[in-house]
């Protein structure tokens, strides 16, 4: 009786925590942690500045753009929630396969308005901020798009920590990527430290958040923090490499390559077997779908 009633706690963890996993709308934190979204959102309201523009092209691609060149692309309180709003919006874009973060004018970001911060300046602040943000980009991160981050400039302090929420990243030849948290007396609160580690690995990331492992292009790229650098440092030039890059993983249907992200996600994200029993369900999804069908149609002519 014991071993069944365990069986069947096992069982409804693995689903909450997968349906947890794939489905949108739901935060990391809430009331029970002391997390008041609405209040941080009010608090949030009161530092206006630039905007994050979304363009959803034909061929599934997005492009989100972080638009405050006068400080460098620093996240402004509005631009962290309009951030959240651009997330919501890609987890109902059904057609979406692909996503492009960049800064206008040649630079990524550099982090957070220190007007913002300076007026969030209590610990309790700065936990519903981490809280708000952690929020918002692990949800990014799972979004069933393949994206990629194309650093140009500089991706400073907050800037550089959006840079692991992506799946890729490409700088441009001149540009760098610096964790000046420690600078500032703090350490990353948006998830950074944890999403480095797992991209880096932990000594790396002892090296690259101590300051002591400057991240230029070349040195990121050979401890495989970049993919790729690319030729030109031009912004528009810069945008239509990150776009012909992206797209050989994006070649295909959207259900098939959204479907593909989300087994990735779940085998990150979850243990062996709540993973191996979410890529069954997944499959259910595709398998004889039009796809499939017009893939087995085609008689193994994918081979070739």
């Amino acid at each position: 009786m014991e071993l069944k009633q365990e069986m069947a706690n096992s069982l409804l963890k693995t689903s909450v925590r997968t349906n947890l996993l794939h489905q949108t709308g739901l935060s990391l934190y809430s009331i029970s942690h002391g997390f008041h979204e609405e209040e941080v959102k009010k608090k949030l309201h009161q530092f206006p500045g630039g905007s994050v523009d979304l363009q959803k092209e034909d061929n599934g691609i997005g492009i989100l753009t972080l638009n405050n060149p006068s400080k460098m692309n620093a996240f402004s309180g509005v631009m962290m929630l309009q951030l959240l709003d651009k997330v919501i919006e890609l987890e109902n874009w059904t057609e979406g396969k692909g996503l492009i973060v960049r800064g206008a004018k040649n630079t990524f970001s550099s982090g957070s308005d220190l007007n913002a911060v300076k007026a969030l300046a209590t610990p309790e602040d700065g936990m519903a901020l981490s809280m708000f943000m952690q929020n918002t980009l692990t949800r990014f991160t799972r979004l069933p798009l393949i994206s990629v981050a194309l650093i140009q400039g500089r991706a400073l302090g907050g800037g550089a920590e959006l840079t692991t929420a992506c799946d890729f990243r490409l700088m441009t030849p001149e540009s760098e990527i610096r964790f000046v948290h420690k600078e500032m007396g703090i350490i990353p609160s948006w998830g950074g430290t944890t999403r480095l580690v797992e991209i880096i690995g932990s000594r790396q990331a002892l090296k690259v958040l101590s300051g002591a492992l400057k991240l230029n292009s070349q040195r990121a790229l050979s401890i495989g923090m970049v993919e790729e650098v690319l030729q030109s440092s031009d912004e528009t030039k810069s945008l239509e490499e990150a776009q012909e890059w992206l797209k050989q993983f994006v070649n295909g249907p959207s259900k098939v390559i959204r479907t593909l992200k989300k087994s990735v996600i779940s085998g990150k994200e979850l243990c062996m077997e709540e993973a191996l029993q979410n890529e069954r369900d997944l499959l259910g999804t595709v398998w004889g779908g039009p796809a499939n069908l017009e893939a087995i149609a085609r008689k193994g002519k994918f081979n070739k």
